[in-house]
């Protein structure tokens, strides 16, 4: 008797699609101020509310941002003029891993290091076009600089002074990234990939492949694997083993113009974004794509994890800044910003999600763990 009655009992409802929630206004901070748009972003990774931005307007500004939306924010202006041509675009920046230090490059080809007060600490003026690409190593006590001018840098941030310079591309770099401290990949409009060695006259590898520039490169957690896009609509993932990519991963429609590795070290998870309009999510050693994440309408500029790589922010040239759920490819959170989106980056614990904008605004979105 009981048993029957079990049998007949109604299966549940199935539960309701996840809703897209908009975000809640008062959530949102803008960051006011820059005189031209915002090309570039980036938390501190100590003081998780400081928020460095880079601007054509010949400044970076430091933004302590407050839990509340009513709070006054004035920013420390770190002012780059003069600058050694007409445009004043700051055009990167990165915090050095104790969050005490910020590097920033510029459209004129020059690099800077400011403390956290907003001193100038030095200014180094080797290259010869603009600056792409600035990063400290895990260590912070080497900066890496690729330009335009067709070399990388590494530079000493305790003297400001050059350390080597690698001269082995023969276009514009595009991005540079560290594999440890002393050894780096970088990838140029040459379609070609070299990875150097502080102290080596020779490159370690030369990575052939791509049949158009190669956008971005980006080692994995573990060091071991790095993954490249391009404008030939393939991402490709390389090891320092072998002279072919050990993948190429195929899906995109347009060009790929920026990846990110999942934080975690083994998850081998991989987002690429495109000028096609998508994000994609891929197991990058098998290349699966895992997701296709739809809700932009024109070029994906930047894409961020959250730490715990549970969320995935996209934004857009369609205004659009997008959070999306990694596990199951739903959208979580959409905001529509009064701009295109430049760069978006998820803040080190998570909470905050910033992302500027060619309408001269930081848009902070708060309480992103909730």
């Amino acid at each position: 008797m009981v048993e029957s009655n079990i049998n007949n009992t109604p299966p549940p409802p199935p539960p309701p699609p996840t809703t897209t929630t908009e975000i809640d206004p008062n959530d949102v901070i803008m960051l006011k101020g820059h005189k031209s748009e915002v090309f570039s972003c980036a938390w501190n990774p100590i003081t998780t509310s400081l928020l460095a931005s880079g601007s054509g307007d010949a400044t970076a500004r430091l933004w302590n941002v407050p839990e509340d939306k009513e709070a006054a924010i004035q920013p420390i202006i770190l002012n780059h003029l003069p600058n050694l041509n007409d445009n004043k675009d700051v055009t990167t920046l990165d915090w050095n891993p104790t969050g005490t230090l910020l590097v920033t490059g510029s459209y004129d080809g020059q690099a800077r290091i400011w403390t956290q007060k907003g001193q100038l600490r030095f200014v180094m003026a080797q290259h010869r076009g603009p600056i792409f690409s600035l990063k400290w190593n895990m260590k912070g006590d080497l900066v890496l600089s690729g330009s335009a001018d067709t070399t990388t840098i590494i530079w000493d941030p305790e003297t400001g002074e050059m350390k080597q310079q690698f001269e082995y591309h023969a276009l514009a770099i595009l991005d540079v990234d560290w594999m440890d401290n002393t050894t780096f990949a970088s990838c140029s409009s040459d379609k070609t990939i070299y990875v150097c060695k502080l102290g080596q006259t020779k490159p370690l590898k030369k990575w052939v492949g791509h049949e158009d520039e190669v956008n971005a490169v980006r080692w994995d957690p573990s060091g071991q694997y790095l993954a490249s896009c391009s404008d030939d609509m393939t991402c490709k993932i390389w090891s320092l083993a072998s002279d072919k990519p050990i993948q190429q991963i195929r899906g995109h429609t347009l060009q790929i113009y920026t990846l990110q590795w999942a934080p975690q070290k083994d998850s081998g998870i991989l987002a690429t974004a495109s000028f096609d309009a998508s994000v994609r999510l891929w197991d990058a050693l098998s290349g699966t794509c895992l997701h296709v994440l739809n809700n932009h309408t024109e070029a994906v500029y930047s894409i961020s994890f959250s730490p715990d790589a549970r969320l995935l922010a996209s934004g857009s040239f369609d205004e659009v800044l997008n959070v999306w759920d990694t596990k199951d490819g739903s959208l979580k959170k959409t905001f529509k910003a009064d701009g295109g989106i430049f760069e978006v980056h998820f803040s080190k614990n998570g909470d905050k999600l910033a992302a500027c904008t060619s309408n001269k605004q930081v848009v902070i979105l708060n309480h992103m763990n909730k």
